[in-house]
């Protein structure tokens, strides 16, 4: 098989596409034919060498969909032939096959292309976590997301509105605020604006923001404090650098900085929110938006692509 591996940290040129045998599926294990692979800025921090434990050569990523392959023993709930997406992996997605543990395979429904597979775990799961477990997210609250048209983001909208939340949501650019609206949002925000901050003030009637979703919280957090509402909570999903807050705007409204990492949640934390996502997915109310898809080859594009500005959808590889 074709794979992506790594064999020193470094940027995106690290990656490099080489051939090698498929691995072999043990007691509770699956192997999947690779179809489509969801590229997240996660692994483009692990790529350049943020996490010590990853072992060299490596193949990056977590997020794929396909079909299973074969199933190894004590297998229970697959079979070959059947449609699902990863939420983890042993072997890393940037493959035309990869190994799982049966725990890490999700039913993909069949009104989800692979694609679109591809896009579900760590951007919807994330979004989830964000707003629910991490957010304390309620019916009737306004919630701002920033960068509302990129993976994360498209996920939060169409997961807040089927909550019944009042969404601001942020794009760069007037492609990615329409895709916002289209999502779900009541109003769509250019962050490039000087006079945004303002806005949400007028559009809250004064009161403020009852929960902010921060992708990049070295740029936005300093500015995000002063728009919450009384006891409203700033969920801190992604950084790039250091930060300055003035705390006493988050004293004065009992406000709450929380952070929030998706692989610190627990098996039955996961089981949950992808039983949730599940739900969605089958009924329509939740829809990944793939904004660009790749080949596997492009895999270094693909790692630049994912951290530029005016993110539109997911960016997912094809082997």
């Amino acid at each position: 098989m074709k794979a992506i591996r790594v064999h020193q940290f470094g940027g995106p040129e690290v990656l490099r596409l080489e051939e090698g045998p498929p691995p072999q599926p043990g007691p509770g294990q699956a192997l999947v034919r690779v179809h489509a692979i969801g590229v997240n800025p996660v692994e483009t921090y692990q790529r350049s060498g943020s996490n010590p434990a990853i072992k060299l050569p490596w193949t990056p990523g977590t997020d794929a969909a396909g079909l299973i392959e074969v199933v190894g023993p004590e297998v229970k709930k697959w079979k070959a032939g059947d449609r699902v997406y990863t939420s983890d992996t042993l072997t890393g997605s940037y493959a035309e096959f990869t190994l799982c543990p049966e725990k890490d395979l999700r039913r993909l429904p069949a009104n989800v292309s692979f694609s679109q597979g591809a896009a579900i775990n760590i951007p919807y799961a994330t979004a989830y976590r964000a707003l629910f477990h991490r957010g304390r997210a309620q019916a009737g609250e306004v919630v701002l997301i920033h960068g509302a048209s990129g993976g994360v983001g498209v996920a939060a909208t169409q997961i807040a509105r089927a909550a019944g939340l009042t969404i601001l949501g942020t794009a760069g650019t007037e492609g990615g605020r329409k895709l916002v609206v289209e999502n779900g949002a009541h109003h769509a925000l250019d962050h490039r604006d000087p006079e945004y901050l303002q806005r949400i003030m007028t559009l809250t009637g004064g009161r403020g923001l009852d929960l902010i979703l921060e992708m990049l919280a070295n740029v936005n957090l300093g500015s995000d404090l002063p728009l919450l509402a009384r006891q409203g909570r700033v969920i801190v999903i992604g950084s790039r650098g250091k930060v300055e807050i003035t705390p006493r705007d988050l004293m004065s409204r009992d406000g709450d900085v929380r952070a929030m990492f998706l692989f610190n949640a627990t098996e039955a934390e996961l089981d949950g929110i992808h039983a949730a996502l599940a739900a969605g997915l089958e009924n329509g109310t939740l829809r990944p938006v793939v904004g660009r898809e790749m080949s596997l080859a492009d895999a270094a594009k693909a790692h630049a692509a994912v951290l530029e500005p005016g993110a539109y959808g997911k960016i997912v590889l094809k082997p």
